[in-house]
């Protein structure tokens, strides 16, 4: 499923989602629809192959982690149901099509700050690690290895941008654009989220080498923010976690991973053959490749106890 097409008001496509305004609630809360495609994103770049049934099992993966961060009781979330009857006005066939990859949420102000943490070094962070011995000005001790873990887990955020390139920046930074009190309020929340997933992670074999969360604040039915901070958007999910079999860790190679790494590596691949330059479009994926990325988001789902 790479779109939808539903009777509803206030139609917008990100990257791999599809948003409609919703009438709001008894109790005058803004709502929306959140429906989950088949779109695959890698480096910032939505690709024209989509990943079959990836939007379904995203959506599962959410769900769970919902349900487990609200026991922990550390911080409200935007998800108010994953019942597409709840939305008015919709067919048997859309309804269909909405099953197991849509959520009811409340409206929300997001934060433009990507909240990030890591507990082990991969990716960007090895590389600006090379470079500077740091992570968004986060100073580290040297001779940390690829894939090695980190002395304690680092909050790394990056300030959104319109044109969808996100921009690593210091603690400093970010609060300069949001304000210190909200700024020191994301960092900690980041910090005791993923301290609790990566903890629940381990115990299904996995390690949660990092993460993403997006936070924002409600909007009442005129529009009105309230003061109340909530966690927003898909939450750890292989699309904005990297996770890892923990016993394919300290082998000097990398670790085998269930997130969209295996497909990060083929295009890079791709673009140190020349066949692609890491811009809008991006290539066609073969279908062994979509299978093999497929293979893994539902390993993923299976690893972390969905059902």
């Amino acid at each position: 499923m790479i779109a939808t097409d539903l009777p509803l008001s206030g139609r917008r496509q990100g990257k791999v989602r599809d948003l409609y305004d919703l009438p709001p609630s008894e109790d005058r809360l803004n709502r929306v629809l959140i429906v989950a495609s088949d779109r695959v994103s890698a480096f910032d770049v939505v690709m024209p192959t989509p990943i079959p049934d990836k939007g379904r099992l995203l959506t599962r993966i959410s769900l769970e982690w919902f349900r487990f961060i609200r026991s922990k009781r550390l911080v409200d979330d935007h998800l108010l149901s994953a019942d597409s009857h709840e939305v008015p006005g919709l067919s048997a066939a859309d309804h269909a099509l909405l099953l197991g990859r849509s959520m009811v949420c409340k409206k929300v102000r997001i934060i433009p700050i990507e909240c990030v943490v890591r507990g082990w070094l991969a990716g960007s962070g090895w590389t600006e690690y090379q470079q500077s011995q740091s992570i968004c000005g986060v100073a580290l001790p040297a001779g940390i290895p690829q894939w090695g873990q980190l002395p304690e887990p680092i909050f790394t955020p990056a300030i959104k941008s319109d044109s969808g390139h996100d921009e690593n920046c210091t603690v400093e930074q970010a609060a300069l654009r949001v304000g210190r009190v909200v700024m020191d309020r994301l960092q900690s929340l980041s910090l005791s989220l993923y301290a609790a997933a990566a903890e629940r992670a381990a115990t299904k074999g996995l390690i949660l080498a990092d993460t993403k969360f997006e936070f924002g604040f409600p909007l009442d039915a005129s529009g009105q923010p309230s003061d109340q901070l909530v966690l927003a958007d898909e939450v750890l999910t292989p699309d904005s976690s990297r996770y890892w079999l923990c016993d394919s860790v300290g082998l000097h190679r990398e670790p085998a991973s269930f997130d969209k790494q295996f497909l990060r590596n083929w295009l890079l691949n791709e673009h140190q053959h020349g066949r692609w330059n890491r811009q809008s479009p991006g290539p066609v994926i073969p279908p062994e490749i979509v299978r093999l990325t497929r293979e893994r988001y539902e390993r993923a789902a299976e690893l972390l106890g969905t059902q």
